[in-house]
């Protein structure tokens, strides 16, 4: 049996979330950065797309695969190797000397932040308990939500800033300091933790549950840009099959008393499946808003890429002082503080769909601060809770796989909603123009936002 692990401090809480947040800063840091990246690479909309899409599923597809390897070899090994390879990857992002280039290390990059993130909540779930897990589990998903508003707004901060001349390539250079600071943080604070009865990496679940994936975000992502040709019909028509085949092997592994990669025990967990259920809309919802937004902005109002990235940083503002409000409202209201976040949240998009009918081009921080910071606390209010929610009943032994599977649903969600929102938008800008073309993707947003509240009415009332 392993040893207990050391209690993980506040210095090393803060190490774990520092990286938790670099992978998710980098999902968005690009958003802003892409039409300058294309014109300094002579990139294709297709090429720019395998930037975003080649990092978001290269993480998406090992998540679970690294979670299972912490258990396995050690979370805080896993966490360090994970770290040094994603600075060791932005460098090379950073450096990349072509757009092809680029898409190889950006695949890279989300390898390596697969094999970090997944990590942090196991190494949470391990290390803590009682109110200190709970406020940790807190801090996690509001570390989360914030990254990703964070991320779009230093992105344009640091494109129009060309530090010493690096244009875009600051956004990923970036990273190399703060990976050096994260390292030396982590020797010194964060604990080893395993599982106590490590279980041997499943190699048909991996590689069904990645063909899966691929399968699905590969075709949407780039089917648009590159015209619908026969592969992405074929791929698409080939992911249910895929699906069923990997649901099929980890159920009858789970039978046998074998280790699946994604034990379906598992979602006997109420908390867990329900949270998942509601993980996916959310996430669907929010990084295709951004992405959508950040296009809209620069190639239909106008505004640079500081201006497009704060005119949502009362978004992340917001999100900031609502989430620390959100432990104590959980404690007294339950998960009802997610459904008030979901009402929230659908009257600030609300608020930013009637600003631009109205306003359009003529919007900016200023016109947009309202829907935005009203969407910003609704956010607050269901992320960091979720979170909490679909981790609060995993037994810390299966901790690396339970962080994966929540992990894996948020990112794949994440790709998903740039790829079907972003695909919306880019698809109807040629027939309606820029303004109905980001209204109707707008209100789609809204209804996915209805469909998160109505879910999280069938939540357990009281969070552990």
């Amino acid at each position: 049996m392993a040893p207990p692990a050391r209690p993980l401090g506040p210095l090393g809480l803060f190490t774990v979330l520092l990286g938790a947040a670099l992978p998710l800063i980098d999902f968005f840091i690009v958003n802003v950065a892409l039409p300058t990246l294309g014109r300094d690479l002579a990139a294709s909309e297709s090429v720019l797309e395998l930037v975003v899409a080649g990092y978001g599923v290269a993480y998406a597809v090992l998540l679970v695969l690294g979670g299972r390897l912490g258990d396995l070899f050690g979370r805080r090994r896993l966490f360090l190797g994970g770290m040094a390879a994603f600075g060791l990857t932005s460098l090379a992002c950073g450096l990349a000397p072509d757009a092809w280039s680029l898409v190889v290390a950006r695949v890279a990059q989300g390898a390596s932040a697969a094999a970090m993130v997944p990590q942090v909540l196991a190494t949470i779930q391990s290390s803590t308990e009682g109110p200190r897990r709970a406020r940790a589990m807190s801090l996690y998903g509001a570390t989360a939500g914030l990254s990703m508003v964070a991320g779009q707004i230093l992105g344009g901060v640091l494109v129009a800033a060309d530090l010493a001349g690096t244009g875009w390539r600051s956004v990923f250079l970036v990273n190399v300091p703060v990976v050096v600071v994260g390292l030396v943080l982590a020797v010194r604070t964060v604990p080893e933790t395993r599982s106590p009865h490590p279980e041997p990496v499943d190699g048909p679940g991996t590689v069904l549950l990645a063909a899966a994936l691929l399968a699905l975000l590969a075709p949407l992502t780039e089917g648009r840009a590159a015209g619908w040709p026969l592969w992405t019909w074929l791929s698409l028509a080939a992911f249910p099959l895929v699906a069923a085949a990997f649901y099929v092997v980890e159920r009858r592994a789970d039978r046998l008393g074998r280790t699946p990669l994604v034990p379906p025990s598992l979602f006997a967990l109420t908390t867990l499946r329900r949270g998942l259920t509601i993980m996916a809309p959310l996430a669907v919802g929010f990084s295709g808003f951004m992405f959508v937004v950040a296009v809209a902005l620069q190639s239909g109002a106008g505004l640079g890429p500081v201006p497009a990235g704060l005119a949502l940083a009362p978004m992340a503002v917001a999100f900031f002082g609502a989430s620390l409000a959100g432990p104590r409202l959980v404690a007294r209201f339950g998960s009802r503080v997610v459904t008030a976040g979901a009402v929230l949240q659908g009257v600030g998009v609300l608020l930013i769909l009637l600003t631009v009918r109205a306003d359009w081009p003529d919007v900016g921080f200023l016109e947009l601060l309202p829907g935005t910071a009203v969407a910003g606390a609704g956010q607050a209010f269901q992320l960091p809770v979720v979170m909490r929610l679909v981790m609060s009943e995993v037994p810390p032994a299966r901790a690396g796989v339970g962080s994966g599977m929540m992990v894996t649903t948020q990112q794949a969600s994440l790709a998903l909603g740039v790829a079907t929102l972003g695909t919306l938008f880019l698809s109807l800008v040629p027939g309606s123009g820029m303004r109905d073309a980001l209204v109707t993707t707008l209100a789609v947003q809204v209804a996915g936002v209805v469909v998160t509240g109505l879910l999280s009415l069938r939540l357990p009332r009281r969070i552990g």
